[in-house]
């Protein structure tokens, strides 16, 4: 099949006699490209490749663990893994042990913008944990990594190195040595205890930096008078208000809670919570009485109550202002115990404001945020920061320390911070980087074609210790792409599932994979899901102007579900106020649920890099009204509010309708990697 393939491709081939090697691969690879529209500025990388059935670790809870990705995959096959306990920066600031993340918990990476990394929110997307020799990293500030030996992190000038390896030999690689000095922001600090001093000292700072308490005179009949003391904290942010009372609950000062104001244009809408009793009143005015000795518990409280009140965090700077002397003495003093250095600043302002600024940049304010804990999550926000370091990285000493159980997560961005150090991870889009190739453009337009796919995958599938396991296409790159057309690899795939008896699945967004529903009918356990973003036609034509009709990929839901291919649908991006319309989704809804979808789930749009600007271009000549919503949104980094995401997942989950009994592989494509936005949106913009 491959010489006939060949021959009738040379008629459109532009460059003859081009070719480049590989990483991982020892024969040059033949470089094609194609006059023709859909192939424009793409090149395609021909080679031979070694294996095709990639591996999942046996102890992972994906519910897979093979895949074959025949035109693009990770060269260096090897697993990056971590010790469990090693904590992992999540998204809202927080720092959660490797063992505990889950898939589709928000954690933070880093991006490439221009010339400098950056943390980036990233999504979890795959988890698994497995056996290994592992080494023990020691760094000059005291930090400890338990890391395989495969594991690689980002040293400076932005080279990633593998834990250990050799000069010479089969081991040859960048590796690990003494003085290296690894990127991030430093070793996390351990959270606060939840002793009574901490509640106390967060009420005091939250209290008396935003709360209102007073006696209120009020007339009565016949002359008279009467005093009514009051207690109100009225707040936008939602995370103190249920903290404090919480907190006040907890020693027997029950409050009511209302809405204070409700949202405009300008601002959010703002609720409070309050008593009007005497003895809550009185008890909360001892409680926020300054105490003569305060333990350092106390102080870190107060510290993130203080925080939250009125504190900022903007252009990489942390403030927490008042024009309370008081206030700001205690402020003081409570960051000196707990052993933060900070300047005081006078913005000669005629109420006196006075302004304390931290010092030591992002590690200090990351040992704020995990040492102190405050409640509002948004002003812990560290996305965008560029990725560089003050803290003492050097690597100190490497030690194995025999097979020990370990850890990896698969992320969007393709790397995590591990106890404040970049670490890399595998199966995402920047594996790219593997062959030389950036996460970006290349990941689009450098094409690599395993050839000899159809005769690795007979060859591994056959083989008397081959297990049947599941084995799912599409994790990484869509294998429906329009140059399968050309290339027909798949069919060859298939036929070696269906004889080797192998239950397999994949997802794409082509409905070219209809070509093959005969050969799905003959495999013992097969299942499809397709990507379905809108059926508006004006937003399909601009949003992905090289991808089939959305409408022909319903038809082939209904059409493989017809056959008795267990089918499902991914709905994204979901883009607000452009196909998040009740109605639109209703529409997709109805429509899959008619052509039979098995499941239908959706992700939320966001906006990395190079596709912000395009997408943003694109929202200016099509929906111009809209502009300034996406700013506001996007504003922070690239993915929407946590609220606006939640939103649209309710969206899809309760106008879900699943026909039961249709496989039992995509119940919920939110549970599989089947889910992930990575590769699927990439090509939408």
């Amino acid at each position: 099949m491959c010489e006939h393939l060949f021959v009738r491709w040379d008629n459109l081939k532009v460059e003859k006699g081009e070719a480049a090697t590989l990483p991982g691969y020892s024969e040059p690879a033949a470089i094609r490209t194609f006059d023709a529209p859909e192939a424009m500025d793409i090149r395609f990388y021909e080679v031979q490749a070694k294996s095709i059935l990639n591996r999942v670790p046996k102890a992972s809870r994906m519910p897979f663990r093979w895949t074959i990705n025949p035109f693009r995959g990770c060269t260096h096959a090897c697993q990056f893994c971590l010790r469990g306990d090693t904590p992992i920066l999540m998204s809202d600031g927080r720092h959660k042990p490797l063992a505990d993340v889950r898939p589709g918990d928000w954690i933070y990476g880093t991006r490439r913008l221009e010339t400098y990394r950056h943390y980036a929110v990233s999504q979890v997307v795959d988890h698994w944990v497995t056996q290994k020799l592992a080494y023990r990293v020691t760094l000059n500030d005291g930090t400890e990594l338990v890391a395989s030996g495969d594991h690689r992190f980002l040293t400076r000038r932005g080279k990633w190195k593998h834990v250990v390896g050799a000069e010479w030999g089969p081991l040859r690689r960048p590796h690990l040595t003494l003085n290296d000095k690894l990127l991030g922001p430093g070793g996390f600090a351990a959270p606060p205890r939840q002793a009574d001093d901490y509640r106390e000292g967060y009420l005091c700072g939250m209290i008396r930096g935003d709360g209102h308490i007073g006696t209120h005179d009020y007339p009565r009949g016949e002359g008279g008078r009467t005093s009514i003391r009051c207690f109100r904290l009225a707040l936008a942010d939602r995370e103190p208000l249920h903290r404090t009372r919480e907190y006040l609950s907890s020693l027997s000062i029950p409050t009511n809670q209302r809405m204070f104001s409700p949202a405009t244009k300008q601002r959010r809408e703002i609720n409070a919570i309050s008593t009007a009793t005497k003895d809550g009143v009185g008890r909360i005015r001892d409680l926020i009485r300054f105490p003569r000795c305060p333990s350092r518990d106390w102080c870190k409280g107060f510290l993130a109550g203080i925080y939250d009140a009125e504190g900022g965090n903007s252009e990489g700077i942390l403030r927490i202002s008042n024009t309370d002397s008081e206030l700001l003495d205690w402020t003081a003093s409570c960051l000196r115990t707990a052993g933060f250095a900070f300047s005081v600043e006078h913005p000669n302002r005629a109420d006196g404001l006075t302004v304390l600024r931290m010092r030591g940049g992002l590690p200090e304010q990351l040992r704020f945020f995990h040492s102190v804990d405050p409640a509002i999550r948004r002003k812990c926000d560290i996305e965008e920061r560029a990725v560089k370091t003050s803290a003492r990285l050097e690597v100190a000493e490497i030690e194995p320390l025999g097979e020990t159980e370990l850890y990896d997560i698969t992320t969007g961005t393709g790397d995590f911070i591990a106890n404040g150090v970049v670490s890399h991870n595998c199966f995402a889009r920047p594996t790219h980087t593997y062959l030389d190739f950036d996460a970006g453009r290349d990941f689009e337009r450098e094409i690599v074609v395993k050839v000899n796919t159809p005769e690795l995958a007979r060859t591994e599938l056959m083989k008397p210790r081959w297990k049947r396991e599941h084995v799912a296409l599409g994790t990484n790159t869509d294998p429906y792409q329009w140059v399968e057309k050309k290339y027909e690899l798949l069919p060859g795939v298939w036929e070696a599932m269906r004889d080797s008896r192998t239950p397999c699945s994949v997802l794409t967004k082509s409905p070219l994979l209809l070509r093959d529903v005969e050969l799905f009918k003959q495999i013992p356990s097969f299942a499809a899901n397709l990507s379905i973003p809108t059926l508006d036609e004006k937003a399909w034509r601009a949003s992905e102007p090289h991808t089939p009709h959305p409408r022909k990929r319903i038809e082939a839901v209904a059409e493989l579900n017809r056959a008795g291919i267990p089918t499902g649908v991914l709905i994204a991006p979901l883009m607000p106020g452009i196909n998040d319309d009740p109605r639109q989704v209703e529409e997709i809804l109805e429509r899959c649920a008619d052509a039979g979808a098995v499941s239908i789930g959706g992700i939320c749009l966001h906006l990395r890099g190079e596709v912000r600007g395009v997408f943003m271009d694109w929202l200016r000549s099509y929906r111009p009204d809209l502009v300034e919503r996406y700013e506001r949104l996007y504003a922070r980094g690239a993915y929407a509010p946590t609220e606006e995401r939640e939103r649209l997942s309710r969206l899809i989950r309760e106008g879900r309708r699943v026909t039961p009994g249709r496989g039992d592989f995509f119940k919920d494509p939110e549970e599989t990697e089947m889910a992930t936005p990575e590769p699927e949106q990439a090509s939408l913009f």
